[in-house]
Parts: C-alpha cells; structure tokens; sequence
C-alpha cells in the first residue's frame, strides 16, 4: 500500500503473491485500526468485475522533521505517506542555554503545528555536531555549543512529550535529497554542506554511513591549513571572513570571495579556497566512491558556476570523478531528511521490514514547489522570527 496506493484487494494480492483471503482478512483489520480505507471510486477488472480501490489514511499520523543551525531553524511537518503540512524558516536565538533552547524550539513547533500536534507521532532532529549512535550525546557542534553532550536534547525530548531520534544534520541532508532530491538515483552518493560550518554524508547502496561516535563525515577537522588549521576554517563562511580579514580584504559577506575575474589577494584567497574545497571533494570520493556529490548550504549557492571546473580537477587526479551536482531541496534538505527518518520510525512500528525502507516513502510530494505553498499558507515567517529578543538577524555567513 505505501509503494502503490490506491490499489484494489486484487492488486494487492496480485503483487505480494498472498492469498485473496488473508488480504481481505489484513485489509479489513487495517480498515479497522484506522491505517486503511475504502475509496469511493470504482474501478472496472477483468471479466466485468468491480472492485473498491483502497487508500491509506495519510492524515491519521504525522511526522515533524526539524534541522536546528546555527543561524536559522527549519522543519517540516508531514503526514504518513509525506505529504507537507507546513514548513516554516527562523532564526535561531544565539544567547540561550541549553535548557532555553530546547524551549524555544519545543514552543515554537508546537505552536506551528496547532490542532496537528495530538497527531504527532515521531519527530526527528538534525544537529550541526556528531551524534553518538551510542548514547546520543553530541559532540563537535562548534557552532551550537548549547546541543553538546545530554541536556539540550533530554530538554526537549521532555518539552515536547515524543520520543526524539537525532542525527548529524549533514546525514539528514543526504538522506533528503536521495528521497526527493538531487540524488535520488544515486544509491552511492555523498553530501557536502558549506555554510556556517562544514559538513558532510555518505551513502552507500542507500544507506547513509553512521559510526558510534557520529564522526563519520567530519572531514572539517581535517588539520590542512596552516600550522594545522582545519579545513572547516578555509571553506566556510565564519572562516572566510576571518582570512580576508587578516588578509586586509573588505568583504561584505562571503559571496564577495566568488566574483568574476578577482585579482590580487582576493584572487590569492579564492585560490586558497579551491585548494581546501579540491581536498575534501577528493577525502570524500576516495571514501565512499561516490556516484553524485550534492553541494548545499550558503557557500554552494555561490559555486554553481565552477562545478564543472572542480569536477575536472577531480577527474584529472583520480581518473574517474563523481557528479557533482546543486542541491535539489535547498536549504530544507536536513528538514525533509529529518521527515523521512521519523517516516522510517512510524513505518517500523507499522510492522515494514526494514529492508524496504531505503525505498519509503514512494511518494515525490516533498518538493521545493511543495514546500514553498506550505510556507505561503503559514502564518506570517516574521512573526515567529522575532518571537525572542535573541533572534535578530545575524551577520551573513553563508548558512
């Protein structure tokens, strides 16, 4: 039913090999607990026979995918087979505790869900750090301090009365954009976001990599710059501003590194830049074999450009080179990526397998354009961006 709804008994019988009894009998206890329900549309079968198609009941249950940065929050509530609810853009406070934050944001999503909320049955959240598969405690969130160790998500665990799975936002990115997005016919594909930090996913044969201490990825520590600078501190956007500042450049913002035809130091520092992003393009390609490499986050918006030159660089050094390709999904990867991880819960606890759920939810409903009609149809972005004193607008680093 979630790979092909709506679908008669037959067809359904037809395509799982079970006999016609025992689909009735599945069916029917389905229909009973809610998860299931007849349609009203006839459908003409062979020898003249008509048959009720059956549909699932999407709106019985909804998952909350929430991606928390450190300049702006997004998530995106969905119903059970990923329909989008509502999706909303804030910023994020930068002068909470941990407890405060984890207050924020549980008041803030559930205000934004209203009359869903009850529905509410799995809610995922994407972290700027590395999230131990262990114990769930977070760390490396250099960004988001407040999200390390246990308090911030044991806060908002108990602010919003759901069990809360967590994730490397990176990871979640990944996963979005092999459902719905730019990777989606790539099983093998990693992830590079460049904003306010670096980060990064890999896949493999559709399986996003997860070690217990939720480094995998973390390539920005990688100590490539100067006496040992990470590489995080040349590709991103805090870190930009920081070099041409010690360079003596006036940048604005960090799209000011990307301007055509740049000469002098500026042109030394993109170069610089090119030469940090070629080592992490090459670190993940030679991890994972990649087939597509998704670029996301602020920076990449402003690379679009120079993608076909970096994937020749790759070529020219490794004889092969993965497709690297703009985000689909945008700034709202990580959200979707967090709605299809809570969809994999709802739909374990529903009894799938878990080898089917690489390919759930089958729907294409969460789409920019989707998610876009959500956020017009929601209550006005600037009120709930300047519902606490500490969400003023930051400077434009690049997230």
């Amino acid at each position: 039913m979630l790979r092909r709804a709506p679908v008669s008994r037959k067809q359904v019988a037809e395509a799982t090999g079970i006999s016609s009894a025992t689909v009735t009998r599945a069916v029917d206890l389905l229909i009973e607990e809610g998860v299931l329900q007849e349609g009203s549309e006839i459908v003409s079968e062979s020898r003249g026979r008509r048959a009720v198609l059956l549909d699932l009941v999407a709106d019985r249950s909804y998952v909350l995918g929430i991606d928390l940065g450190a300049s702006n929050t997004r998530f995106v509530l969905a119903d059970l087979v990923a329909n989008p609810a509502l999706a909303r853009e804030i910023r994020t406070p930068s002068d909470l505790d941990a407890d405060a934050l984890a207050q924020w944001l549980a008041r803030e999503v559930r205000a934004a869900c209203g009359s869903k909320w009850p529905l509410v049955e799995a809610i995922c959240l994407g972290l700027p750090g590395a999230v131990s598969r262990i114990d769930r405690s977070v760390s490396n969130a250099t960004h988001v301090p407040q999200v390390e160790g246990h308090g911030f998500l044991n806060a908002f665990e108990a602010a919003v009365g759901v069990s809360v799975l967590t994730d490397n936002d990176a990871n979640l990115a990944l996963l979005g954009e092999q459902r719905f997005g730019a990777a989606r016919t790539s099983p093998t594909a990693a992830i590079l976001t460049l904003g306010t930090g670096l980060g990064a996913g890999l896949a493999i044969d559709g399986k996003v990599l997860k070690g217990d201490h939720g480094l995998i990825g973390e390539f920005g520590q990688l100590p490539v710059g100067p006496l040992g600078a990470r590489l995080e501190n040349m590709v991103t956007g805090p870190g930009i501003l920081q070099q041409a500042a010690e360079a003596g450049l006036p940048l604005d913002t960090p799209a000011d590194l990307f301007v055509e035809h740049a000469t002098g130091h500026l042109h030394a520092l993109r170069a610089q830049f090119d030469h940090a992003l070629m080592i992490v393009l090459t670190a993940i390609s030679v991890s994972c074999e990649p087939e597509t490499i998704v670029l996301g986050g602020g920076i990449a918006k402003s690379l679009t450009t120079s993608l076909g030159r970096y994937q020749a660089a790759l070529e020219r050094n490794l004889s092969i080179s993965p497709a690297l390709v703009p985000t689909v999904l945008g700034d709202f990867s990580g959200a979707v990526g967090a709605v299809v991880a809570s969809l994999h819960a709802l739909y374990t606890d529903l009894g799938i397998e878990q080898r089917f759920l690489a390919e759930l939810p089958a729907s294409q409903t969460l789409t920019p354009q989707s998610i876009r009609m959500v956020q017009m149809s929601s209550p006005s972005q600037h009120a709930l961006a300047t519902s606490h004193p500490g969400a003023a607008t930051p400077p434009d680093t690049g997230s």
